[in-house]
């Protein structure tokens, strides 16, 4: 079969919109990082004339991280810690918790639905209350502490992972909900054997999700959880910026350091979160 010649409208509908969407992703993506990683390579005075350029005084890359590092006894590696815990904790509660809830839902008709379904949505819906939130930790003790900022934190997330887990169980046989009864599987037994390990593609895609989100949070920890000792790594940014001096370099550098861990979440992880954004809209 001979193959048509290429022309100029054919090479349009076939390239163009593939060249459009990465040049359009380098300009978002690609050219802001190298201009943080720039920046971060530079002395103060040359970083504060915020030119997209090379270093023209030498590369001061390594020592402006070991300044970061080294400012404040550490604390950027406290907060490394403490971000890492309240990630962790929050994300393994939105997995096991909107998982279970997202398989009744789907899988239990009743009249409450409707009112459990009104409720999901109100938590994207409905902005989150600072003062009567404040004024609620206060009360059961957990003010500037690190449960309270772990539930803070589930109860923001909770409703989004739910939608998800529901979505995705909807394209989960029924029938083998009822073979495992059959066998003689509790609820319980059901859940975790059979259809949890089933749920894997939207369970990475729940964990790489919204564990960049409550990691890169800033809003939260800083009115949920002030304090030194509780510092997260986006209130570390408070560290070289202040009304009179603003150490541009050393900012640089340490929004570089805390954009590396989420980065390389997205990287290795980016297909499985298709997969898991997708597979129930495409099946359910």
């Amino acid at each position: 079969m001979k193959r048509r010649p290429l022309t100029l409208k054919r090479f349009a509908r076939k390239y163009l919109a593939g060249i459009v969407a990465i040049l359009v992703s380098v300009l978002v993506f690609i050219v802001p990082f190298a201009f943080i990683l720039l920046t971060a390579s530079k002395n103060a005075q040359e970083a504060s004339l915020f030119e997209f350029s090379l270093p023209q005084q030498g590369w001061h890359l390594w020592d402006n991280f070991i300044t970061v590092w080294q400012t404040r006894d550490n604390i950027l590696l406290r907060a490394f810690i403490n971000s890492a815990i309240l990630t962790v904790a929050s994300v393994t509660i939105m997995v096991i918790v909107s998982a279970m809830v997202g398989y009744v839902l789907q899988r239990r008709r009743s009249r409450m639905n409707p009112l459990f379904n009104f409720l999901v949505l109100a938590g994207l819906i409905v902005p989150p209350a600072v003062v009567p939130t404040i004024w609620v930790l206060q009360n059961i003790g957990l003010f500037k502490t690190m449960p309270g900022m772990i539930l803070i934190q589930v109860t923001f997330g909770l409703s989004f992972c739910i939608l998800l887990f529901r979505a995705f169980v909807s394209t989960i046989p029924r029938s083998l909900d009822e073979s495992a009864i059959i066998d003689g599987a509790g609820p319980i037994r059901l859940f975790f054997t059979v259809v949890m390990p089933l749920l894997k593609p939207v369970i990475v895609t729940v964990i790489v999700v919204q564990s960049v989100a409550v990691f890169n949070d800033f809003t939260g920890p800083l009115y949920f959880l002030p304090g030194d000792a509780n510092a997260t790594v986006q209130l570390t940014l408070y560290n070289f910026q202040s009304e009179n001096l603003s150490q541009w370099n050393l900012l640089f550098m340490d929004i570089l350091l805390i954009t590396i861990p989420p980065l390389i979440m997205y990287i290795f992880f980016n297909r499985q979160i298709v997969a898991g954004m997708t597979s129930g809209a495409v099946k359910g």
